[in-house]
């Protein structure tokens, strides 16, 4: 290695050490880790592509950090220089590079993170980097509640029995990283950890970082990009391999974690199996709004692919439970039926079971219950599997579990008889886990939701009543909808028959009824009907499900989303509880969707913040005004522009009442890795879950004083009228807006199996609410997050400076207020606008610049006025974990982001001059070759299209959100 060259690596840990000078606390191993990850990295790149790809690397990597520090322009201009002076095979491995160093730098965060937060949980310090208000420990949550605020041990443990978090899986299009490389990752942050436990011998450490080597170059050498979008199945299958994965373990160990809590404030019962704490749900393959891909096909394909993972994921291990249970003592019940079992099973062997595969003799009654019961998994397992390959299976019902109860019996009976015999112990060790594996996940693993646009209901009920002959009913007004629905809810007449004249649309839908009808009714949850505004549309759902036969129907679940949605919400609830049959048919329960991506995209996030609070106020006024339940549905995405954000902080900012014990939310996209990629952060997730709704239920957050409503309400107006004055009202933002940043190169990523616009033309408003916040966070610019929100708080203080003191009160006293506050603020400190005037400079028309400075402009203000409000100096100055992570990773961000507005140049403008260089990586890659990996790109020529994908990935792990 020449003198330069360990120059230049030296000086890559001082531009660290530089960039994060002290550390914050004992346990601060950032720095160390995120070197020790970058320099393997680097020796990597040197071996593989040269000494001079490693040299422009560290370059674009300083003049980047220079910049971070300076936030001089000038050093953004070099970057540039630097890079336009790459031919196109170098300049994908600089941006690759770049990418790659960024996720290293996230891999080493969440090391230093678990690590932290290990070392606290010894100490019995549970406070974490953002002290109580982000985190939730279960056991922290019950002393509290306890201790502070005089509940009793035995009110704690029946509100959790009788509370539930349904977890909501959508394959939202935000994932952006392959499976392939996300398991690379894992092995990665293990040798991490590993590399820096206390008691590792020097082979094992050795034998690690070779490992760890191995491990990072294999990722390098991974094509990031996916070639072809995934299908519906596809994303199924990416979902259901965190099941696989992480939650399958992860539930069972997890209760036994909340059972410990208890016994810790002395209750000295254990969480009843079949309390229904956890549950899962999925969207994926049964979302088809705006989505065409998903088929009537596709729904019946996911759920039989789900049914057959869970008999196999039960079938892995009903053997360790046989091995388990060699007892002979045991109950008169158990011992009758397993005789009985004994005399009527097979006296032959069974050459396909690994363990037991003889007939188990009669002194081992548990065994011969749980053979029966693993005889039946494998039957309904390969039940699956038949119907998945050819649509038909001999083997028949009495062979397999049809329902859960059937699943259930041999396993209670077991658990009964155990006690019975005094081992309780034995009981309450791998039976019970598995007990609660069956209550969680059932025999369908998860439940799969249907939703479905309005629209598409009133087209199949037009087609009916004019193939009736009874009028049209799209032009019918709402009165005469609900009276024709009503009168045929109430008959008992088929209302057509197969000579239906359908179009495709109209059959699709009719087909997917009659998926819900043929398959076991635990296979689905809940139909949501999007853009639902009227009883009619809940209406005419119940009456499809009853013509196709659907035998257990499913609950019908409107989703609000849209601002003016929203606000009449409560009244087109109102109406809906005000028919009969419906108030009969509900049973006293329902569920409301509320959505966050629209709502921000129409209204902006403050009036979106806002109106979303108050309609689920008043959704539960409504509620309780006719004796229903209401469970709230929480459409929130990973972004702050989509309602995303702490998980904690979120429920508990939610409204005092709503959600009393009963919780869904969706995860979306890159979230659901966020939350269960690793064993240690699916516990996490399931404990905020948890923690969170017990702690809003059992002590609800203060409801705002009046004053503050007024301020929010007059704010809110400003706000809305603001956002809309520049999104929809400037003739000439849509056109800024392709310009400035890479919307229109969204569709490229492949991320998702659904179209980026509802209708291929048409502006904003068609736009699906991700690739618009993708856009604007790829540029830092994060438009849609705090358009609005200067000039609301602008409104107010110069009304009455006395205002200023309000809003301040508001922040410290009322959660709702503080949580929005504080998510604007991380996203001002993960944003700059000097990146979005770089891109302006270079892709936007001359004669827009100045509709871009005046944005830019909005930008510094609304972060002023946000900070006085929030009464900081600095940004983040209260979270500095936080500010410190940041600022390891802008200067990797802004060396992409660099090369990603000259990427786009050179796409748009052809005829933008750049003199390449010579050719530096020792791997010669033509364009030619990339043509290979990219047979069927008719985009831009000789690896740009590459580039700036990679650019595109590289940032979005950087901002740690995609859309």
């Amino acid at each position: 290695m020449s003198r330069n060259a360990a120059e230049k690596a030296t000086s890559i840990d001082a531009q660290l050490r530089m960039l994060a000078p002290k550390k914050l606390s004992d346990d601060d191993k950032l720095v160390e880790y995120d070197a020790l990850l970058l320099d393997r990295f680097l020796d990597i790149l040197q071996d593989l592509q040269g000494e001079d790809i490693r040299e422009r690397v560290q370059e674009c990597y300083e003049l980047a950090a220079e910049y971070e520090n300076k936030l001089d322009p000038k050093q953004l201009d070099e970057i540039g220089n630097l890079l336009t002076r790459l031919d196109p095979g170098d300049s994908i491995v600089i941006a690759k590079s770049l990418s790659h160093m960024l996720i290293l730098a996230n891999l080493a965060e969440e090391v230093q993170i678990a690590y932290r937060r290990r070392i606290k949980l010894k100490k019995g310090d549970f406070a974490d980097e953002n002290s109580a208000t982000t985190e939730s420990d279960i056991e922290e949550t019950f002393k509290r509640l306890v201790g502070q605020l005089k509940k009793s041990p035995l009110e704690v443990f029946d509100a959790l029995k009788n509370q539930t978090v349904d977890l909501v899986l959508t394959a939202h299009p935000t994932q952006s990283v392959r499976r392939s490389l996300l398991q690379k990752h894992g092995r990665i942050r293990d040798c991490l950890t590993k590399l820096y436990a206390k008691d590792i011998t020097p082979d094992e450490k050795q034998e690690l970082d070779e490992a760890l080597q191995r491990e990072i170059q294999a990722a390098f050498r991974t094509d990031e990009i996916r070639r072809a979008p995934p299908t519906p199945q596809d994303e199924m299958r990416a979902g259901m391999s965190y099941f696989h994965e992480t939650i399958w373990k992860g539930v069972p160990k997890f209760l036994r974690r909340v059972d410990t809590a208890l016994k810790n404030i002395g209750i000295n019962e254990r969480v009843p199996y079949n309390a229904p704490l956890i549950q899962f749900s999925s969207w994926m393959g049964g979302d088809r709004d705006g989505n065409p891909r998903v088929t009537p096909e596709v729904t019946r394909d996911v759920c039989l692919l789900a049914r057959m993972m869970a008999a196999n994921l039960y079938y892995a291990q009903i053997e360790d439970l046989m091995f388990e249970l060699s007892m002979w003592r045991c109950s008169d019940e158990l011992r009758v039926k397993a005789d009985k079992l004994h005399r009527s099973s097979k006296k032959d062997t069974t050459k396909y079971y690994i363990e037991f595969w003889k007939q188990v003799p009669p002194n081992e009654p548990y065994r011969v219950i749980l053979s029966d019961v693993r005889d039946k998994l494998y039957n309904t397992r390969e039940r699956s599997r038949h119907l998945l390959t050819s649509g038909f299976s001999e083997i028949p019902d009495e062979a397999i579990f049809t329902d859960v109860e059937q699943f259930l019996e041999p396993l209670e009976l077991c658990y009964r008889s155990l006690c019975a015999c005094g081992d309780h112990a034995i009981a309450d060790g791998s039976l019970l886990d598995f007990l609660r594996q069956v209550s969680t996940f059932g025999l369908s693993l998860v439940r799969l939701d249907i939703r479905q646009e309005s629209e598409r209901h009133t087209d199949v009920m037009d087609a009916i009543t004019d193939y009736l002959g009874v009028g049209s009913y799209r032009e019918w007004p709402e009165e005469k909808r609900q009276e024709w629905l009503l009168s045929e809810l109430n008959g008992k007449r088929p209302l057509f028959g197969p000579d239906l004249p359908k179009t495709n649309e109209i059959a699709e839908v009719l087909d997917t009824f009659h998926v819900l009808a043929e398959l076991p009714s635990d296979s689905f949850g809940a139909y949501v009907i999007s853009m639902a505004t009227a009883p009619s549309d809940v209406l005419a759902v119940e009456l499809l499900q009853r013509e196709c036969h659907v035998k257990k129907p499913l609950r019908v679940v409107p989703l609000f989303e849209k601002l003016a949605d929203l606000e009449g919400a409560p009244a087109a609830l109102a109406r809906l509880f005000s028919v009969e049959w419906y108030r009969n048919r509900i049973n006293g329960k329902q569920e409301v969707m509320i959505g966050y991506s629209d709502s921000g995209k129409d209204a902006g996030r403050f009036s979106a913040g806002w109106q979303l609070y108050k309609a689920q106020e008043e959704l539960i006024k409504v509620a309780k005004t006719f004796g229903v339940k209401l469970t709230m549905f929480h459409g929130r995405g990973g972004t702050v522009g989509r309602g995303g954000g702490p998980t904690h902080l979120a429920i508990l900012s939610q409204p005092p009442d709503t959600v009393h014990g009963s919780l869904r939310v969706t995860v979306q996209g890159e979230v659901i890795e966020q939350s269960f990629g690793e064993e240690h952060l699916c516990f996490r997730t399931l404990q905020r879950f948890t923690a969170a709704t017990l702690e809003h239920g059992m002590h609800p957050p203060i409801s705002p004083k009046p004053e503050w409503r007024a301020l929010m309400d007059e704010m809110a107006v400003v706000a809305t009228e603001e956002y809309r004055s520049i999104v929809f009202q400037e003739p000439r933002f849509v056109e800024y807006f392709r310009l400035a940043t890479p919307e229109l190169e969204y569709g490229r990523m492949n991320i998702g199996s659904r179209p980026s616009k509802r209708k291929p033309s048409g502006g904003i408003e068609s736009l699906r609410a991700i690739p618009w916040i993708f856009a604007w966070t790829q540029t830092r610019f994060h438009l849609p997050v705090w358009l609005g929100f200067g000039a609301a708080f602008k409104h107010v203080l110069q009304k009455d400076i006395r205002n200023l003191q309000t809003l301040q009160q508001m922040y410290n006293e009322w959660p709702f207020f503080r949580v929005t506050i504080d998510l604007v603020e991380m996203v001002f400190a993960k944003g700059d606008p000097g990146i979005a005037a770089l891109y302006d400079k270079l892709l936007v028309s001359d004669d827009l610049w100045s509709f871009g400075a005046r944005l830019r402009a909005n930008y510094e203000e609304t972060e002023q006025l946000l900070l006085q409000v929030a009464g900081h100096k600095d940004l983040l100055e209260g979270n500095p974990h936080l500010r410190q992570r940041l600022h390891i990773r802008e200067s990797y961000i802004t060396a992409l982001n660099v090369c990603q507005a000259y990427t786009l140049k050179r796409i748009r403008d052809p005829s933008f001059q750049s003199s390449p260089g010579p050719h530096l990586s020792k791997e010669i890659m033509e364009p030619g070759e990339l043509a290979k990996v990219s047979t069927t790109s008719e985009f831009a020529p000789g690896g740009l299209e590459d580039t700036l994908i990679l650019t595109m990935k590289g940032i979005a792990a950087g901002m740690q959100n995609t859309g």
